[in-house]
């Protein structure tokens, strides 16, 4: 009896556990129809009729119901891990805003980030040295300033070039030329400044820079950029000086703006020659020029050999070729005998032609000759100029003009001859100074000077003082005649980088005597090494 009290307890547990897994199927199992719920909600009904008056058969079948209960319960956490609700179609769905990774621009994709030894090298030379040329200028202002813009525009324009040198492999000569180009048109936007400002109260500044800018083009250069580097800079220190010799009593700042600008060079230099010794370097990967095909195509293949027959070889053909060496004097009497009249010594006939073996020729042309530089070749004539700006009077592209004559000129006046020819100058009365700048055999005759007379990058050149001038000039010229006076006994000439200078000194007879300027200098270490001491060296023939 106690087995049958506890059968409708058992009862109550079972159908509780079956109406739960039967709703839990119904709602995970999207495929459930309304006829199948009814079918199971009736056989759970039927089940719970089941049984009667006897005991036995209704436990049976309540174990049986509890199986079914069971394997239920242990197919749910399976089927409870689907959703319940159907999910969306992915063409529905709405982008999440904030999930959507943005595009990086187009500058970005092509050129990426570069990090490398050269690039922060040259990066720290524009913080540096650059950056203190530029707070200088900016000081001074004016026509400085704004040359120091463009000066700090090529700098930008060389690191870009730089920075792509280090992101792909080294390019075809067009294209370099191509990507040469910002930079060279930096280049020649400064040096067309200087040129447009020549009655500026800076030119010596402008021409300080625009002299030695062109030490940006060593990533053109090979196998010795830092050398190439030195020698602008050693270029552009002679306006540097002046600016020093102008400015030194007057405003420090041009001082340290000359000291800045020659730093930077030589800090240029010693970068060039640690990262770059041999030539800007490419880092030999990403776009670069392909190979150029092989023309014509491939080349066809080789013929084939005939085949030979090895089998056939025999010991007899050795040794017939051996006896036919070592008949001794017989060996020559297949050759033909040379006659009288087959050779060239007793026939002279023979002589006319070519000689035997060798093909006729003509004597080789002789070589051109390739003309001297003159000082301003290359560039275009222009018509000639002689005007007063101001206090600056302007001679310019003059040819063949022996009568050109400066009158009524003030004290602070300057004479700028430029580009001349066989041309000659007169400056009557007394003015500041002469310039001769890339002039060609010319000459100027002058009364007094306040200052000095120059010579820049001529050749052949005279000049004849009839009064007084303190100061003589001479850079870069190969051939200079200096007739002073007896006023003008006191001269101090000054002189870099030139040949065949001469000064003539007035006798008591009206004559002039000839004394050469040195050209070769002779340098030796003071003993105790104390310093250097340089004598010029005496040719003595």
């Amino acid at each position: 009896m106690a087995d049958n009290d506890h059968i409708p307890n058992m009862r109550k547990i079972i159908k509780m556990f079956e109406a739960r897994t039967t709703i839990e199927d119904v709602c995970t199992e999207e495929t459930a129809t309304d006829t199948e719920i009814s079918e199971r909600a009736n056989g759970s009904e039927g089940e719970q009729l089941v049984g009667g008056s006897n005991p036995a058969a209704d436990f049976e079948a309540l174990i049986e119901r509890l199986e079914r209960v069971t394997a239920r319960l242990e197919r749910l956490p399976v089927l409870s891990a689907r959703p319940l609700t159907p999910p969306q179609s992915p063409a529905l769905q709405s982008p999440d805003p904030q999930s959507i990774a943005p595009t990086p621009p187009l500058e970005a994709l092509e050129t990426p980030a570069v990090d490398s030894m050269s690039v922060n090298g040259y990066q720290d030379l524009m913080q540096g040295p650059l950056r203190t040329y530029l707070e200088l200028s900016q000081q001074i202002g004016g026509d400085v300033a704004t040359h120091a813009n463009l000066v700090n525009e090529a700098f930008q324009a060389q690191l870009r070039y730089i920075q792509l040198a280090q992101s792909r492999s080294k390019p075809s000569q067009a294209e370099e030329v191509q990507l040469l180009a910002p930079t060279s048109e930096k280049i020649s936007a400064i040096q067309q400044f200087r040129e447009k400002n020549r009655v500026s109260s800076f030119f010596n500044h402008l021409s300080a820079i625009s002299e030695s800018i062109p030490a940006l083009g060593w990533v053109a250069v090979s196998p010795t950029p830092a050398p190439y580097v030195k020698e602008m800079n050693d270029a552009g220190q002679f306006y540097t000086n002046r600016v020093l010799k102008e400015w030194k009593e007057k405003d420090k700042r041009h001082v340290e703006w000359c000291r800045a600008w020659v730093q930077l060079l030589s800090d240029l230099q010693a970068y060039v020659k640690q990262h770059h010794t041999t030539g800007l370097v490419w880092s030999g990967t990403g776009a670069g020029a392909p190979p150029p095909p092989p023309p014509g195509g491939m080349p066809p293949p080789p013929p084939m050999l005939p085949e030979a027959d090895f089998a056939n070889l025999s010991v007899d053909d050795r040794s017939a070729l051996f006896a036919e060496i070592n008949q001794g004097e017989g060996i020559t009497s297949s050759l033909r005998k040379v006659t009288a009249d087959m050779q060239t010594h007793k026939n002279p006939t023979l002589r006319q032609g070519p000689a035997p073996f060798k093909a006729a020729h003509s004597a080789p042309a002789p070589a051109p000759t390739k003309p001297l530089p003159q000082p301003g070749a290359g560039q275009l004539d222009k018509p000639p100029v002689f005007a007063r700006d101001g206090k600056k009077w302007l001679i310019e592209y003059q040819k063949g003009n022996s009568n050109l004559v400066v009158e009524n000129a003030d004290m602070n006046n300057v004479v700028y001859m430029y580009r001349c020819r066989d041309s000659a100058l007169t400056v009557r009365g007394k003015i500041n100074g002469v310039v001769l700048d890339s002039c060609t055999k010319c000459a100027v005759v002058f009364d007094n000077l306040v200052s000095s007379v120059e010579f820049v990058n001529c050749q052949s050149v005279q000049m004849q003082v009839l009064g007084k001038v303190p100061t003589i000039s001479i850079d870069k010229t190969d051939g200079c005649q200096i007739y002073l006076s007896q006023d003008s006994l006191d001269v101090e000439i000054v002189s870099s980088k030139s040949s065949e200078m001469n000064v003539l000194v007035p006798k008591a007879n009206g004559d002039y005597s000839e004394h050469p300027i040195p050209e070769q200098f002779k340098t030796v270490l003071n003993k105790p090494p104390t310093g250097l001491t340089t004598t010029p060296v005496e040719n003595k023939g």
